[in-house]
């Protein structure tokens, strides 16, 4: 579920890594727009939709592209973390959301979850990045990466989640989540139906199939949860783990990995979130041969 408490942490996780982008991908800022493909820089903004631009980054070369889509508010830099170590085992991509970064604003609102998987897919195609993928969705892009490998399973060979929540079920809200869920917000720069969006994603998981699959769970500290102001959430929030189960459901192959931190599990737990993708990527070229 998204919450406000998440962007904000979110967006404090960019500002302190783009304060490293210089010294940890340095050798990827060309912007020179050379060919996308299975090997080369790729570091441009690419057009989709004839009118609309989206940034797009992807070092490493092998088989299959890792393509990782960061969480609310957060853009391309969020996986700064990940780059090099997933580069130097294969193709490693990262892109920035309509709205977000280096990307042209979003269309007008709501977008909904057939929007912003349309975006993924049309930016891959343009872009000439081979499949298959392995996606990684750090919280509310999760919905995203898991939105597109039930469109298109013929496409994906595995998936991470990074502490993406189960999603409100409920008929009714509470009416600050509304307020901060809603399309038209002037904060929502990406102009998603924050709610739909997860919802959608959610009640299609079972369409993913026989893939290998990483779910990190964040089984969240009493002090993180008592700084939550959404006392509604708090309850949630104390189930983090057992809600999340609900994403095995998504593929047979689905692993389950508890991590011990607060929300924003790739800055306390970096490794932990790099030794996943690399294990998927692993087990998705076994089957791959």
């Amino acid at each position: 579920m998204y919450r406000p408490r998440r962007q904000a942490l979110g967006m404090g996780l960019v500002v302190t890594l783009v304060a490293l982008a210089l010294s940890a991908c340095g050798s990827d800022g060309g912007g020179d727009g050379e060919p996308a493909g299975a090997q080369g820089k790729l570091d441009r903004v690419v057009e989709i939709d004839g009118e609309r631009g989206l940034y797009v980054r992807c070092t490493g070369a092998g088989s299959p592209t890792v393509v990782m889509d960061a969480g609310d508010g957060g853009y391309s830099q969020q996986y700064l973390f990940a780059e090099q170590a997933v580069s130097e085992e294969t193709r490693a991509c990262v892109y920035d959301r309509a709205g977000l970064g280096k990307s042209d604003p979003a269309p007008a609102a709501p977008r909904q979850l057939p929007d912003l998987v349309g975006d993924l897919e049309k930016l891959l195609d343009a872009a000439e990045i081979p499949g298959p993928y392995v996606l990684v969705g750090t919280s509310g892009g999760g919905y995203i990466v898991a939105g597109y490998a039930e469109e298109h399973p013929d496409r994906v060979s595995g998936m991470v989640l990074v502490d993406t929540a189960a999603p409100w079920l409920i008929a009714d809200p509470p009416p600050d989540v509304v307020k901060w869920t809603d399309p038209d917000r002037p904060g929502n720069v990406e102009h998603r139906d924050y709610l739909q969006v997860e919802k959608d994603a959610w009640e299609a998981r079972r369409r993913i199939g026989d893939i290998p699959m990483r779910v990190i769970s964040a089984d969240y500290p009493e002090y993180f949860i008592n700084g939550e102001p959404n006392r509604g959430a708090r309850k949630e929030m104390r189930h983090n783990v057992e809600l999340q189960k609900g994403w095995l459901d998504a593929s047979p192959q689905a692993k389950q990995i508890v991590a011990h931190t607060g929300h924003e599990v790739e800055v306390e737990k970096p490794d932990l979130v790099i030794d996943a993708i690399l294990d998927v990527v692993r087990e998705a070229r076994s089957e791959q041969t």
